[in-house]
């Protein structure tokens, strides 16, 4: 599904690389920095050298989780319009396809956020513009499609995105995305 677009494996794209599938699977707090050394393959003092804290690794593991999955939602959301055409409710036939990968673990963001931490922090302000960076894509969406509201549109789909993120983690029912259709079919006719 959202196939890792591992960079070329210098040492700091090694330890990423690493963190990409630990944090994600087993979440930030509970992915202690030693089992990202054992994954990666490196030392303790190699790890340092690259990385100044977990949080500075938390913060690559951010920005790569990011780019990878917004490149992927946008091309798969992009590829079903130009076939399909239609309006926003590709989005829910996307979220679908992601949520029946078997490594689905929800939203990235959201989970880091759920964990707790520091709000003001670099994380959370990744976190915010990831987030944001959806938002923009679904008002450009909406735009492109002729809603009469486009940033209502941004607005209403970014809650039905993660609504039916955290609904599909929770309930492990990639049908979830269903009711995200229905959603956005009612988002098309607003």
């Amino acid at each position: 599904m959202i196939a890792a677009q591992l960079q070329p494996l210098d040492l700091r794209n090694q330890i990423v690389n690493a963190s990409l599938e630990l944090f994600y699977r087993d979440g930030i707090r509970a992915t202690d920095i030693k089992k990202v050394i054992a994954k990666a393959g490196v030392s303790e003092n190699s790890f340092y050298q690259s990385f100044h804290s977990k949080e500075d690794l938390v913060t690559a593991f951010l920005h790569r989780r990011h780019d990878i999955w917004f490149t992927w939602f946008k091309t798969e959301v992009e590829k079903r319009l130009e076939v399909n055409g239609g309006g926003l409710e590709v989005i829910a036939d996307v979220l679908q396809s992601w949520f029946e990968d078997p490594s689905f673990r929800g939203c990235a963001f959201i989970n880091l956020v759920a964990e707790g931490g520091k709000f003001d922090s670099e994380p959370f302000a990744i976190a915010r513009e990831h987030k944001e960076q959806l938002k923009q894509f679904i008002r450009e969406l909406a735009t492109r499609i002729h809603l009469q509201e486009p940033e209502l549109a941004a607005a209403a789909g970014v809650l039905v995105v993660e609504g039916a993120i955290v609904r599909a983690q929770m309930t492990c029912d990639p049908k979830e995305a269903e009711t995200a259709r229905l959603l956005f079919l009612c988002l098309n006719h607003s």
